[in-house]
């Protein structure tokens, strides 16, 4: 069966400690961690590693790296120098830059900063960024030309954007260290409506099983075993749940139950 990791997302309003520590209780195999690199302190490195090393847990992924016309490379580099400290796998990134040049360019220098480490720069697509749909993001990835590079798939953004099936059994496999799981109600969001698409996005995602997306035939498309982020933000996880352990188990339990039903 998939590894599965606990997005941060699932835990927007906790600090890194409490994500780790909820993961570890909920009996995830690894965690993603959000990195905000104006916050982020040399006592939270060590305090996070701390962490990690009670719970033995691995970090899939730190994020978020968002590029746009006014952030700056060095504090995107910052982002992978906290993921590296940690141990991360790889590190999310998306991209609101009208010009594809210039997120080919970032990119391109963020793969060269993680060269040495084994961290993959993946980036995901989405109809809130600038880079919508899948082949808009290997188009991408094809000028960033450098092996780091990576794309992330979720099945909401994959869903929203028109993305099928069929295009993501056609990646190159070696673009996909992980991938991130969750599912959607039926309801599109008007794309043209950016509030909607993010409420969308970080209000209204399903527990795995219980919304409409083909998530078995993703799955399927994908590479067997891939490790799996489970990005299950949801309003309503958050009201049920406030404690951080209990609302993690929630969903890993939920996302357990619904991989069983795909062995």
């Amino acid at each position: 069966m998939h590894r599965i990791s606990l997005a941060s997302g699932v835990l927007p309003e906790f600090g890194p400690v409490d994500v780790v520590e909820a993961a570890s209780a909920a009996g995830f195999d690894e965690v993603g961690i959000w990195v905000e690199p104006g916050e982020w302190t040399e006592q939270t490195t060590r305090d996070t590693r701390a962490a990690l090393a009670a719970t033995g847990l691995p970090v899939l992924d730190v994020e978020v790296v968002w590029i746009k016309p006014d952030t700056s490379l060095d504090v995107h580099k910052r982002v992978l120098d906290v993921g590296m400290e940690l141990g991360a796998k790889n590190v999310l990134c998306v991209s609101s830059h009208p010009d594809a040049a210039a997120t080919v360019e970032h990119l391109a220098a963020l793969c060269r900063h993680a060269e040495g480490t084994g961290m993959r720069v993946a980036l995901e697509f989405g109809i809130f960024t600038e880079v919508k749909n899948l082949a808009q993001a290997l188009g991408i990835l094809d000028r960033v030309a450098h092996p780091l590079r990576a794309v992330l798939i979720d099945p909401i953004h994959v869903d929203r954007s028109g993305t099928t099936v069929a295009e993501i059994a056609a990646i190159d496999r070696a673009l996909l260290p992980y991938a991130q799981l969750c599912d959607a109600r039926a309801v599109r969001p008007d794309p043209n409506d950016f509030d909607a698409v993010i409420i969308d996005a970080i209000d209204l995602r399903e527990q795995c099983g219980e919304g409409v997306l083909p998530l078995a035939a993703m799955l399927e498309a994908l590479p067997p075993q891939i490790p799996l982020s489970i990005e299950l933000r949801s309003a309503a996880l958050r009201e049920a749940f406030s404690h951080p352990a209990l609302r993690a188990k929630a969903v890993a339990d939920a996302t357990r139950s619904f991989l069983e039903t795909l062995a």
